[in-house]
């Protein structure tokens, strides 16, 4: 049974930066593409940044990129959200999700078979 376990949420002012990993259980990273969402208060889940395994590519949102990157740690487990520039706009509850590797990730749900518990983001001042 694969289990993600997401960490490195909290609080931050406008301008600042956060670091957010998702570990990986009960199977090898590179068995999976991983991918990052996060839902806002009253708004749905949107898909902002993922990694693929078979080539290393990564995809954001246009509203992270260039502020964002997502890593992949394959002797951790592990994959990283570097989080720069954070904006209000940015509150949010951060879900790292896994599915079945292919060419290029996506931010589709559907594509993810698995899923972490979410870590809360607020960016205020």
């Amino acid at each position: 049974q694969v289990q993600l376990v997401e960490s490195g949420g909290g609080l931050v002012q406008p301008g600042g930066s956060l670091r957010l990993s998702c570990a990986v259980a009960g199977s090898n990273l590179d068995d999976y593409d991983i991918a990052w969402f996060r839902q806002a208060p009253g708004k749905e889940r949107e898909g902002i940044s993922c990694i693929n395994v078979r080539l290393n590519r990564s995809n954001y949102a246009e509203v992270v990129l260039g502020r964002f990157t997502i890593a992949r740690d394959t002797a951790k487990n592990t994959v990283s959200l570097q989080m720069n520039s954070l904006r209000p706009d940015d509150t949010a509850v951060y879900y790292c999700a896994a599915g079945p590797p292919y060419d290029y990730c996506s931010g589709y749900q559907n594509q993810y078979d698995y899923w972490g518990q979410g870590t809360q983001v607020t960016v205020s001042s």
